[in-house]
Protein backbone atom coordinates (compact mmCIF):
# COMPACT_ATOMS: atom_id res chain seq x y z
CA UNK A 1 0.00 0.00 0.00
CA UNK A 2 1.53 3.44 -0.61
CA UNK A 3 1.49 5.70 2.39
CA UNK A 4 1.36 9.71 2.39
CA UNK A 5 4.14 10.98 4.96
CA UNK A 6 1.52 12.25 7.15
CA UNK A 7 0.28 8.72 7.89
CA UNK A 8 3.86 7.24 8.69
CA UNK A 9 3.70 7.90 12.42
CA UNK A 10 0.22 6.25 12.74
CA UNK A 11 1.11 2.92 10.79
CA UNK A 12 4.44 2.57 12.40
CA UNK A 13 2.60 2.61 16.10
CA UNK A 14 -0.34 0.70 14.64
CA UNK A 15 2.29 -1.73 12.92
CA UNK A 16 4.50 -2.32 16.01
CA UNK A 17 1.58 -3.07 18.16
CA UNK A 18 0.43 -5.64 15.83
CA UNK A 19 3.36 -7.50 14.23
CA UNK A 20 3.92 -11.05 15.61
CA UNK A 21 6.82 -13.30 14.92
CA UNK A 22 5.14 -15.31 12.56
CA UNK A 23 1.22 -16.38 10.90
CA UNK A 24 -0.86 -18.85 12.53
CA UNK A 25 -1.02 -20.29 8.67
CA UNK A 26 2.89 -20.37 8.15
CA UNK A 27 3.89 -24.11 7.54
CA UNK A 28 6.68 -25.82 9.97
CA UNK A 29 10.47 -25.77 9.10
CA UNK A 30 10.01 -29.45 7.82
CA UNK A 31 7.30 -28.48 5.10
CA UNK A 32 9.78 -25.32 4.17
CA UNK A 33 12.89 -27.91 3.70
CA UNK A 34 10.50 -30.59 1.54
CA UNK A 35 9.95 -27.47 -1.03
CA UNK A 36 13.91 -25.57 -0.65
CA UNK A 37 14.91 -25.13 -4.22
CA UNK A 38 18.74 -24.48 -5.37
CA UNK A 39 19.35 -23.08 -8.42
CA UNK A 40 22.54 -23.12 -9.77
CA UNK A 41 22.50 -19.81 -10.94
CA UNK A 42 24.61 -17.07 -9.23
CA UNK A 43 24.06 -15.94 -5.86
CA UNK A 44 21.86 -12.83 -7.03
CA UNK A 45 19.18 -10.59 -5.31
CA UNK A 46 15.91 -9.25 -7.22
CA UNK A 47 13.99 -6.32 -5.70
CA UNK A 48 10.50 -6.60 -6.96
CA UNK A 49 8.63 -3.18 -7.05
CA UNK A 50 4.78 -3.07 -8.09
CA UNK A 51 3.85 0.62 -9.95
CA UNK A 52 0.70 1.91 -10.62
CA UNK A 53 0.11 2.64 -14.19
CA UNK A 54 -2.23 4.86 -13.23
CA UNK A 55 -0.30 6.95 -10.75
CA UNK A 56 3.23 5.95 -10.92
CA UNK A 57 2.94 5.14 -7.51
CA UNK A 58 5.22 2.21 -6.34
CA UNK A 59 2.28 -0.25 -3.89
CA UNK A 60 4.91 -2.72 -3.33
CA UNK A 61 8.11 -4.27 -2.49
CA UNK A 62 9.75 -7.45 -2.17
CA UNK A 63 12.94 -9.11 -3.02
CA UNK A 64 14.04 -12.87 -4.31
CA UNK A 65 17.23 -14.19 -2.59
CA UNK A 66 19.33 -16.81 -3.98
CA UNK A 67 21.74 -18.44 -2.03
CA UNK A 68 22.15 -21.92 -0.46
CA UNK A 69 18.32 -22.08 -1.84
CA UNK A 70 16.07 -19.68 -3.57
CA UNK A 71 13.39 -17.98 -2.07
CA UNK A 72 11.01 -14.62 -2.21
CA UNK A 73 11.10 -12.37 1.47
CA UNK A 74 7.13 -10.96 0.22
CA UNK A 75 6.32 -9.24 3.29
CA UNK A 76 2.92 -8.77 3.86
CA UNK A 77 2.38 -9.87 0.28
CA UNK A 78 -0.36 -11.60 -1.13
CA UNK A 79 0.53 -14.29 -3.57
CA UNK A 80 -0.57 -17.94 -1.88
CA UNK A 81 -0.41 -21.03 -4.09
CA UNK A 82 -0.63 -24.70 -2.83
CA UNK A 83 3.31 -25.16 -5.09
CA UNK A 84 4.94 -22.45 -2.70
CA UNK A 85 5.42 -22.88 1.00
CA UNK A 86 5.37 -19.81 2.97
CA UNK A 87 6.53 -19.22 6.79
CA UNK A 88 7.73 -15.86 8.10
CA UNK A 89 6.89 -13.82 4.90
CA UNK A 90 9.03 -16.10 3.11
CA UNK A 91 8.16 -18.25 0.16
CA UNK A 92 9.67 -21.30 -0.84
CA UNK A 93 10.13 -23.40 -3.62
CA UNK A 94 10.57 -20.82 -5.86
CA UNK A 95 11.64 -22.95 -9.32
CA UNK A 96 11.96 -20.89 -12.59
CA UNK A 97 8.14 -21.43 -12.87
CA UNK A 98 7.15 -20.15 -9.66
CA UNK A 99 9.51 -16.80 -10.10
CA UNK A 100 8.08 -16.19 -13.59
CA UNK A 101 4.35 -16.78 -12.06
CA UNK A 102 5.31 -14.41 -9.11
CA UNK A 103 6.71 -11.82 -11.59
CA UNK A 104 3.73 -12.05 -13.73
CA UNK A 105 0.85 -12.63 -10.75
CA UNK A 106 1.57 -9.19 -10.39
CA UNK A 107 1.74 -7.52 -13.65
CA UNK A 108 -1.66 -6.57 -14.97
CA UNK A 109 -3.49 -3.61 -16.80
CA UNK A 110 -3.01 -1.61 -13.44
CA UNK A 111 0.38 -2.51 -12.21
CA UNK A 112 3.89 -3.27 -13.86
CA UNK A 113 6.73 -4.49 -11.97
CA UNK A 114 10.03 -2.98 -12.01
CA UNK A 115 12.57 -5.58 -11.79
CA UNK A 116 16.12 -4.58 -10.34
CA UNK A 117 18.70 -7.24 -9.72
CA UNK A 118 22.47 -8.00 -9.00
CA UNK A 119 25.00 -10.63 -8.49
CA UNK A 120 26.63 -11.06 -5.10
CA UNK A 121 29.03 -13.20 -3.13
CA UNK A 122 27.44 -16.15 -1.77
CA UNK A 123 28.53 -14.82 1.97
CA UNK A 124 26.02 -11.80 1.45
CA UNK A 125 23.34 -13.72 -0.12
CA UNK A 126 23.39 -16.09 2.57
CA UNK A 127 22.88 -13.47 5.33
CA UNK A 128 20.01 -12.45 2.98
CA UNK A 129 18.85 -15.10 3.35
CA UNK A 130 18.97 -15.24 6.92
CA UNK A 131 18.03 -12.18 7.81
CA UNK A 132 15.14 -12.69 5.58
CA UNK A 133 14.35 -15.83 7.89
CA UNK A 134 14.44 -14.12 10.98
CA UNK A 135 12.43 -11.38 10.12
CA UNK A 136 8.86 -12.81 10.62
CA UNK A 137 5.87 -11.43 9.38
CA UNK A 138 5.92 -8.42 8.62
CA UNK A 139 2.72 -5.86 9.43
CA UNK A 140 0.51 -4.60 6.66
CA UNK A 141 1.90 -1.28 5.03
CA UNK A 142 5.24 -2.56 6.20
CA UNK A 143 6.34 -4.15 2.93
CA UNK A 144 9.17 -1.53 1.72
CA UNK A 145 10.24 -0.67 5.16
CA UNK A 146 11.04 -4.59 5.89
CA UNK A 147 12.55 -5.06 2.53
CA UNK A 148 15.10 -2.12 2.65
CA UNK A 149 16.02 -2.40 6.02
CA UNK A 150 17.23 -6.03 4.63
CA UNK A 151 19.48 -4.47 2.27
CA UNK A 152 20.42 -2.03 4.57
CA UNK A 153 22.11 -4.37 6.75
CA UNK A 154 23.82 -6.24 3.98
CA UNK A 155 27.83 -5.38 3.01
CA UNK A 156 28.13 -3.46 -0.31
CA UNK A 157 24.23 -1.71 0.41
CA UNK A 158 25.04 0.50 3.18
CA UNK A 159 23.90 3.17 0.90
CA UNK A 160 20.15 1.85 1.22
CA UNK A 161 18.31 3.85 4.03
CA UNK A 162 15.35 2.10 5.31
CA UNK A 163 12.23 3.84 3.86
CA UNK A 164 8.68 3.07 3.65
CA UNK A 165 8.43 3.98 0.43
CA UNK A 166 8.53 2.01 -2.66
CA UNK A 167 9.67 3.96 -5.30
CA UNK A 168 12.22 5.90 -2.90
CA UNK A 169 13.81 2.13 -2.74
CA UNK A 170 13.72 1.37 -6.13
CA UNK A 171 15.53 4.84 -6.71
CA UNK A 172 18.20 4.04 -4.64
CA UNK A 173 18.79 0.38 -5.56
CA UNK A 174 19.49 1.84 -8.84
CA UNK A 175 22.16 3.81 -7.98
CA UNK A 176 24.06 0.21 -6.25
CA UNK A 177 26.79 -0.07 -8.91
CA UNK A 178 25.92 -3.85 -10.72
CA UNK A 179 22.32 -3.30 -10.53
CA UNK A 180 20.48 -4.58 -14.14
CA UNK A 181 16.69 -3.20 -14.14
CA UNK A 182 14.19 -4.37 -17.02
CA UNK A 183 10.53 -3.94 -16.66
CA UNK A 184 7.43 -6.45 -16.95
CA UNK A 185 4.15 -4.75 -18.53
CA UNK A 186 1.23 -7.21 -19.03
CA UNK A 187 -2.45 -6.69 -19.70
CA UNK A 188 -4.19 -9.28 -17.37
CA UNK A 189 -7.04 -8.70 -15.50
CA UNK A 190 -6.85 -6.42 -12.49
CA UNK A 191 -7.92 -9.25 -10.27
CA UNK A 192 -4.80 -10.91 -9.40
CA UNK A 193 -6.69 -13.55 -7.92
CA UNK A 194 -7.42 -14.45 -11.80
CA UNK A 195 -3.76 -15.24 -12.25
CA UNK A 196 -3.13 -17.09 -9.15
CA UNK A 197 -6.08 -19.44 -9.71
CA UNK A 198 -4.71 -20.30 -13.24
CA UNK A 199 -1.15 -21.08 -12.56
CA UNK A 200 -0.95 -25.59 -11.78
CA UNK A 201 1.24 -26.54 -9.24
CA UNK A 202 2.31 -29.69 -11.42
CA UNK A 203 3.88 -27.44 -13.68
CA UNK A 204 5.99 -25.59 -10.91
CA UNK A 205 7.27 -28.72 -9.41
CA UNK A 206 8.31 -30.16 -12.74
CA UNK A 207 11.13 -28.18 -13.11
CA UNK A 208 15.03 -27.86 -14.99
CA UNK A 209 17.43 -27.18 -12.32
CA UNK A 210 19.23 -25.43 -14.30
CA UNK A 211 15.98 -22.98 -15.86
CA UNK A 212 15.56 -19.30 -14.70
CA UNK A 213 12.82 -17.45 -14.97
CA UNK A 214 11.56 -14.93 -17.87
CA UNK A 215 14.36 -12.34 -18.31
CA UNK A 216 13.04 -10.56 -21.45
CA UNK A 217 11.35 -7.44 -21.08
CA UNK A 218 7.55 -7.40 -21.83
Amino acid sequence: MTLSKASICLVVALGLSGCAAHSPDDVSIETTQQFAYRHDGPPALTLYTMVSNRSGSGAHSSIMINASQRVVFDPAGSVKHPAIAERGDVLYGITPQVADFYERAHARETYHVVIQRIEVSPEVAEMALRLAQDRGTVASAFCTNATSSLLSKLPGFEQIKPTFFPGNLQKQMSQVPGVTERKLFENDSDDKAEAIAAFKPEDARATSPSGEAHQGNK
